[in-house]
């Protein structure tokens, strides 16, 4: 969460719209946008599993943020269900990158200036279980004009969590793309 603080309070906008694909049930959002209700603009919430969004939804209510914080039961995979919500200024693709094949890991980067606004962060994990993945997602994430801010990979564990800012031209919104599949 420390990676998501970072990124509303380095951000120059004083309020954001935030995207979490994949979402689970929000904590890690709501909690942050809670403790900032200043900073926040909108956040949407994308999760596929119809009790984990109902749960992400009530807990924004219960924290006080059902005015700006929509959680849609949906595939995120699919573009069209980011709708209303582009282009985002936070962008969270956690969880996603393990679960999905190499081809559609570099796929759905190629496409988030689709989502995305100038300046805007994509904060991204991936385990480093062999083969490690992560050295080509950096240089992909990189390639498509992100910087990358820093990159947590503690020795002791598998996990790695990598923020990046997209300095490039944001892309139009393209609804109805489909981005990935999950495999596991």
């Amino acid at each position: 969460m420390q990676t998501l603080r970072s990124a509303i309070d380095d951000h120059a906008c004083q309020t954001l719209t935030v995207i979490s694909m994949c979402a689970g049930d929000g904590f890690d959002v709501i909690s942050e946008l809670a403790s900032r209700p200043d900073r926040v603009g909108k956040a949407l919430l994308v999760e596929s599993d119809p009790a984990l969004a109902t749960r992400s939804q009530s807990s924004a209510a219960d924290a006080g943020l059902s005015g700006s914080v929509t959680s849609r039961c949906a595939d995120a995979a699919d573009t069209s269900n980011y709708s209303g919500y582009v282009p985002a200024d936070v962008l969270l693709a956690c969880g996603l990158f393990g679960n999905i094949t190499d081809v559609d890991v570099f796929t759905t980067i190629t496409h988030l200036p689709e989502l995305i606004a100038r300046n805007a962060v994509v904060i991204w994990t991936r385990t480093r279980r062999p083969p490690d993945l992560t050295p080509a997602i950096r240089e992909h994430f990189r390639a498509v004009g992100f910087t990358e801010l820093t990159f947590v990979a503690p020795p002791d564990v598998l996990f790695s969590v990598g923020p990046a800012r997209f300095g490039g031209a944001p892309q139009p919104f393209v609804p109805a793309r489909h981005l990935f599949t999950f495999v596991e």
